[in-house]
């Protein structure tokens, strides 16, 4: 059965009302992963502004927030201070397969793979953030050079992520051949691969494409600042 594409228009939502259920914190409809394992915080497709007071609570006043998926503009008072634009991709003809050099991550390769991340930035990173799925990396003489894995899982498709590599072996292919790599577990599930990018990443977008994916739609990704008096009085659990 083809999965139903709808769920990516919102699929940190979608995530952690299914498979993420148990990495998820809740306040009213708002959800949103711990605090170790990822930044992001979903709302329904219909926000309410009291489901924004539910986000303030999970955030506490002041904090930064990133929504994912946000559609409609956040309350007044809400402060953007981050608004960069995106594409989300999703498989179609894609060349997936198993890349031998490439290894199962765990929880002991976690300072490296920060390490890696704060190198190469290609995305939030956090010290539970591989709880979200399976990381594969490659090593040379023992040191972490290249990983990518799996993040959000709405129902029916997985999104590769922490795609990143080391700057002294970038032009070897690395990066393909690990989402050719993580790709191939996601499709033995019976899912289908998704993933997003930053719009001015026009390298990255060009190599997804080559790789078989394609463009769906045209995503934000923001860091909306909780005012420092909103949403007092609810709970959380």
């Amino acid at each position: 059965m083809t999965p139903d594409t709808a769920v990516l228009d919102n699929p940190a939502y979608h995530a952690l009302n299914n498979a993420h259920a148990h990495l998820a914190e809740r306040s009213g409809r708002v959800v949103r992963y711990r605090t170790d394992v990822s930044p992001f915080f979903a709302l329904p497709d219909d926000p309410t502004d009291g489901d924004w007071s539910d986000v303030a609570v999970l955030a506490g006043p002041g904090e930064l927030v990133a929504p994912s998926a946000l559609r409609t503009p956040p309350p007044p008072g809400w402060r953007v201070v981050r608004h960069i634009p995106g594409v989300q991709l999703v498989a179609q003809t894609l060349l997936d397969g198993p890349d031998d050099e490439a290894v199962i991550l765990t929880p002991r390769d976690v300072p490296e793979m920060i390490a890696l991340v704060e190198d190469t930035r290609p995305g939030p990173f956090l010290p539970q953030t591989i709880d979200l799925g399976t990381y594969l990396g490659i090593r040379r003489n023992g040191r972490l050079v290249a990983m990518a894995g799996e993040r959000l899982r709405p129902p029916g498709f997985t999104e590769i992520s922490a795609v990143c590599t080391a700057a002294e072996v970038r032009g070897q292919g690395l990066a393909t051949r690990l989402i050719r790599a993580v790709a191939h577990r996601i499709v033995e599930r019976g899912e289908r691969p998704f993933l997003h990018a930053a719009a001015e990443n026009t390298t990255a977008i060009r190599l997804y494409e080559s790789l078989g994916f394609a463009r769906r739609s045209d995503v934000v990704f923001q860091a909306i600042r909780v005012p420092d008096l909103a949403g007092r009085g609810s709970s959380v659990r």
